[in-house]
């Protein structure tokens, strides 16, 4: 018994400059921040915030990018009429699309077209998003995202202010 006691006190005192070492808490990577979305005042990061929003399924990562003016636009062609509607109406369907799939993945594709706005640009660009409801429902739309971007600085974080939706569904 006192041989084993001795014999973990100096596997303790050999392994104590390995105590930092946490495999479930990794070293600060200083490359991982640099590859990160969460630098708002660059659109790529918004693209980037909003794919995690869907992947996360997380409503507060999603609202972080759209303005309180916001308003969202799509064709409904049964009807040949378009519907629109704001920031509140987003938000709540957004979360029910959220709390009804089990995971979304966004993918964003080619410019189409873009300008070069200090506070405001507007970019359409191509996307692909997949639906799993479950694994035997599989939705997937293409198509074409019509964003216009604002903010009230140079320094300031984008955020979206108008997006209609282009897809082919």
């Amino acid at each position: 018994m006192k041989f084993n006691l001795l014999l973990i006190s100096q596997l303790l005192i050999s392994f104590s400059g390995l105590s930092c070492l946490n495999p479930f808490a990794p070293r600060y990577d200083a490359e991982v921040l640099a590859r990160s979305c969460s630098d708002l005042t660059v659109i790529d990061n918004v693209f980037c915030t909003f794919s995690n929003a869907y992947a996360f399924k997380d409503t507060t990562l999603y609202g972080s990018v759209i303005d309180p003016d916001f308003t969202f636009i799509y064709r409904d062609y049964e009807r040949a009429v378009d519907v629109s509607w704001g920031r509140n109406d987003e938000m709540r369907s957004t979360y029910g699309l959220f709390q009804s799939v089990q995971s979304l993945t966004l993918i964003w594709n080619n410019l189409v077209s873009s300008d070069s706005g200090q506070t405001q640009r507007t970019i359409v660009r191509g996307f692909n998003l997949t639906v799993t409801f479950n694994p035997g429902d599989v939705e997937r739309v293409d198509g074409y995202a019509d964003i216009t971007f604002t903010r009230s600085g140079v320094n300031e974080p984008w955020k979206i202010v108008h997006w209609r939706d282009e897809s082919n569904f």
